[in-house]
């Protein structure tokens, strides 16, 4: 790990789906950096690439061209097995659908990605998080025992229990009730400050978004802006809208 390098730097990133005429270029030479510790996140319409950025990111998706570095890490240059091996180790991942595991606890989907990689939990670290994000009676449920607000919570947990270089979020409170939404963007807020935690969200959501200090807008695979959040929505909701018209 090198402690002087960005979070995440990607280069001259390009993505497409298809051939000939059936080709669809997703990302367009992106070029993007996530510096140590901040917490920001990327906004676009259905179709922008959103997801397919963070998925790229993650080292889920592999690059036509381009570089991604995490951590100062080329993980853009990994075999499918380094790759899943630096994401165990080094990225915290949290979906929209949660992707507990159903036969576990709370508390084993919490330790999972530690116990694959026969790594022994920082139990001060984790019994923090649980406590930050308000888990500590509900260790020993199932994620069907769980409320959808407590299932994020326990995925959230997941992806910080091994200190990553970087939190990658999807649409996170995309499955959630408004009030657990606005519950685990403050958590997010919260977390990151304490933990020192980067974390990448991508979203459509004004509210969801300005969770984050900082927010990049993408269309049609390219982005079209960045701009401090203020923690407002009504000035996301602004500023986005304006965007996703063209103005």
């Amino acid at each position: 790990m090198n402690d002087s390098s960005p979070a995440v730097q990607v280069d001259k990133l390009h993505k497409s789906f298809g051939a000939g005429d059936a080709r669809v270029d997703v990302i367009r030479d992106l070029d993007f950096t996530l510096p140590r510790g901040a917490f920001e996140a990327v906004m676009g319409a259905s179709g922008s690439g959103k997801s397919t950025f963070l998925h790229l990111v993650a080292a889920l998706l592999a690059p036509d061209r381009g570089e991604i570095r995490v951590g100062g890490e080329l993980v853009s240059a990994m075999s499918d097995r380094e790759a899943t091996v630096f994401r165990r180790r080094r990225i915290g991942l949290v979906f929209q659908d949660f992707n507990l595991v159903p036969t576990l606890t709370a508390a084993e989907n919490i330790e999972l990605p530690l116990l694959l990689d026969r790594a022994r939990p920082d139990r001060a670290h984790v019994d923090s998080l649980v406590e930050t994000l308000g888990l500590g009676g509900r260790l020993s449920h199932l994620p069907s025992q769980l409320s959808g607000g407590e299932r994020q919570r326990v995925a959230v947990a997941r992806a910080l229990a091994g200190n990553p270089d970087v939190v990658l979020a999807d649409e996170p409170t995309g499955n959630l009730d408004s009030p657990a939404a606005r519950s685990l963007c403050e958590l997010l807020r919260s977390l990151n400050a304490s933990t020192g935690c980067a974390i990448l969200l991508v979203t459509h959501d004004p509210v969801t978004a300005a969770a984050a200090s900082r927010v990049h807008l993408l269309r049609d695979g390219a982005f079209v802006g960045a701009f401090d959040t203020g923690h407002d929505p009504a000035l996301v909701s602004e500023r986005y809208l304006a965007a996703a018209g063209g103005k």
